[in-house]
Formats: structure tokens, sequence, C-alpha cells
């Protein structure tokens, strides 16, 4: 039994990438390549694709950049539809069932916890749930926590980190949705991801009421 399993039982759009020339010594140039901040925050986390996908790139997201299991949210979204009830799919969006299912046909166990961060942070194993943000529900992966901040990888938004009474407010179920037989350590709270979410200076004096501005707003509604 591995430890997030002993834990949690036992309480139980991107620009592209440009190119800068510098002067170099002696009037010699080089080129090196510029990557905007929009861009860096997908390169470790999956776009979705469509307005009822998030669920599909959250997995895709959990597995790629976490397990060490590359898959495109395209694969990951053709298996779980096809599967799927389309309608309600196309009406809420995938489900926990959903993901689950898919899951296990690659060999991952995973189940829903009703557990709080802090039992995420000791076991460091990341996370997809489902938040609440402006008026809609939204599936993100949690890749690390620390005691102050919350980081996701957001299918529409890509990394970014949220203060924890903020992520606290957007997850009303407080579920946990994880693998739990995998036999390894899974990437969570990785230095690179942070880096994508600096602490700000003045952070305490910048108002958190309305995250509007740090994410692309979503369409629909249900369980996506």
């Amino acid at each position: 039994m591995n430890a997030l399993t002993i834990l949690l039982l036992a309480a139980i759009g991107a620009s592209p990438a440009l190119a800068a020339d510098l002067p170099g010594i002696g009037g010699a140039g080089f080129t090196l390549p510029v990557t905007s901040l929009k861009e860096a925050r997908f390169r470790s986390t999956v776009r979705q694709q469509h307005d009822f996908s998030c669920g599909s790139a959250a997995v895709a997201t959990l597995l790629s950049y976490h397990y060490d299991t590359p898959v495109t949210e395209e694969q990951v979204f053709s298996v779980m539809y096809a599967q799927g009830d389309q309608p309600t799919i196309q009406r809420e969006g995938f489900s926990l069932l959903d993901m689950k299912r898919y899951l296990a046909q690659r060999g991952f166990v995973a189940d829903g916890y009703r557990q709080p961060l802090d039992k995420l942070a000791e076991a460091r194993f990341p996370a997809i749930v489902r938040i609440v943000e402006n008026g809609y529900m939204h599936f993100v992966v949690v890749k690390g926590v620390d005691a102050q901040r919350v980081l996701i990888g957001d299918p529409a938004g890509g990394t970014r980190a949220l203060r924890r009474d903020a992520f606290d407010a957007m997850w009303p179920d407080r579920l946990l949705f994880v693998i739990h037989n995998w036999v390894g350590q899974p990437r969570f709270n990785q230095a690179a991801e942070w880096q994508l979410a600096p602490q700000a200076p003045l952070d305490t004096g910048i108002g958190r009421g309305s995250l509007t501005d740090l994410t692309l707003p979503k369409n629909g509604s249900g369980n996506y």
C-alpha cells in the first residue's frame, strides 16, 4: 500500500515563441528563443480544445506531466467520448466516472477522496479537482501546494497559482481525484512549475475578489 492510500484511507490565447537577436562581443551576434508567459504556462498543462473538454485535458495533463505517460488531449477525448453518454458530455462535460474508466483501461486505479489539501501535500501526489469559477464547474490539476498557495494546471488558463483561501472558496465539494496504484513518486511541487507563478512582492495588497483576469472565460455549464 503506497503513501497516498495510507494517508487518505487513514483519514477516511497562446502567443508564438519569438527569437531575439542580441549583440555580442566584437560585433558578433547571437539569437535566443523567447517564450511568452502565456505560452510557458501551457508547457506542462494541456490546453483544452473544446468548451466541454477540460476533463480530458486534465487527464492528459495528469498522465503526461506527473506520471510519465505521454498522451494528448485528443487521444483521451476520443476514447472517453466514444464510451460515454455523448449528449450528456456535450451538455455538461466529462464526469469523474468517465475519467476513472479511461484511467482503468490504461492500468491506473483512481478514486475520489474528500480530504483537505494538507493531506495531498503530505502525500506529495497530484490530483484532479472540480472547481467552480465564474459560475461554471471546471476540472483542473493540483500540481503543488505550499503554506499560502495552490498551484494548478488549468486547461483553460495554463499553470497558475491561487491563494489557498481563494482556492478553497472555488472548491466546494472538497473531492480529490487521485491515482493510488502508482509504484513510485509522481511529480508534485516541481520548482520549475512554481516559477511560472512567482509570489508578487505586493501580493497582500492586490485585490483577489475576481479572477476573471487570470483565466479564459468558459462557455456552457456542467461537470467540465
